[in-house]
């Protein structure tokens, strides 16, 4: 393993189990799992060996990084366990995976994928916005992918329906290279905010 022990020691990745049709979604994913890598930063995500799952997922452990993957049981056959991670987690539901892939990260990070990728990145927005964590969630725009949604959250918040007070706490990265950087920094920030998070999680 190259490069110095980061600060972020494990990260969870959010990301469509297909390509997509831009190939700039696929080599964002393997520079991503290759910096994570380089930094000695543990890959937390679902446990898939397909699309930009399996890329990010295999970048990490090909430069020699650690991966754990968790996946529940009836997934199993539909999206093809990647069983070369370092630690695989099979659970039982849904709701325990994410619960689980909560406990286990220091942050957040969602690539390009679909309805799941938008589903578990917004579910942690929202856990953010009320108050239940602290931890960096960063959305990754690759080449504009995130731009509709982007714009779905500031037509929110000029309706008022994302109120002040309620601001969404994430970071807009346009590149993977700038991911373990901005988590870093602000990890540094949270230094003095006391970290309760899993027992806050629990009363969900």
């Amino acid at each position: 393993m190259t490069g110095s022990r980061a600060n972020v020691e494990t990260v969870c990745v959010y990301c469509g189990s297909g390509a997509g049709k831009n190939h700039a979604f696929a080599e964002a994913a393997r520079r991503l799992g290759e910096s994570f890598a380089a930094a000695g930063t543990r890959l937390v995500y679902g446990g898939g060996d397909l699309g930009l799952m399996g890329i990010v997922a295999r970048a990490v452990l090909e430069n020699g990084g650690e991966v754990t993957g968790i996946m529940p049981a009836f997934l199993h056959n539909r999206e093809r366990m990647l069983k070369d991670v370092s630690e695989l987690v099979i659970v039982d539901s849904m709701h325990e995976r994410k619960h689980l892939m909560f406990e286990r990260s220091d942050a957040f990070v969602a690539l390009p994928g679909g309805l799941g990728t938008l589903e578990e990145f917004v579910e942690q927005l929202t856990w953010s916005q009320l108050g239940r964590h602290h931890k960096p969630i960063v959305l990754v725009n690759i080449d504009g992918f995130w731009d509709p949604l982007l714009e779905l959250f500031d037509k929110m918040k000029s309706h008022s329906f994302i109120r002040s007070g309620f601001e969404l706490k994430m970071i807009v990265a346009e590149s993977t290279d700038e991911v373990l950087p901005v988590i870093e920094r602000a990890l540094a920030g949270l230094e003095t905010v006391p970290r309760a998070d899993t027992e806050a999680m629990e009363k969900l």
